[in-house]
């Protein structure tokens, strides 16, 4: 048994070894780009929409993206300042990126 681990650790750290920085940014920045398409704050269905503002009722939905798999991407103000957050195709927040 301490043979086959010693061996599962050598080969890991020989595959990790060929690994470059470069690789890494790569395969990040693939699961990072997301696209969006804009559309109209009118297509995003009525359910969603309801459940976004009951949520966040204080603001406004200015601009509105939507991305292959249902995800909407929101520019949100409030009193002058604009905030842009993730939500699921359902109205679930998933983050608010500024």
């Amino acid at each position: 048994m301490k043979k086959f681990i010693v061996t599962l650790a050598t080969i890991a750290g020989i595959t990790a070894s060929v690994i470059t920085y470069e690789d890494v940014n790569t395969v990040i920045s693939v699961f990072q780009d997301k696209q969006y398409k804009k559309i109209d704050v009118a297509a995003i269905p009525k359910d969603t929409l309801n459940k976004i503002k009951k949520d966040y009722g204080n603001y406004t939905v200015k601009e509105a993206y939507k991305a292959d798999d249902g995800e909407y991407k929101l520019v949100l103000s409030k009193d002058g300042v604009d905030l842009t957050a993730t939500f699921t195709s359902t109205g679930n927040l998933i983050k608010i990126l500024n």
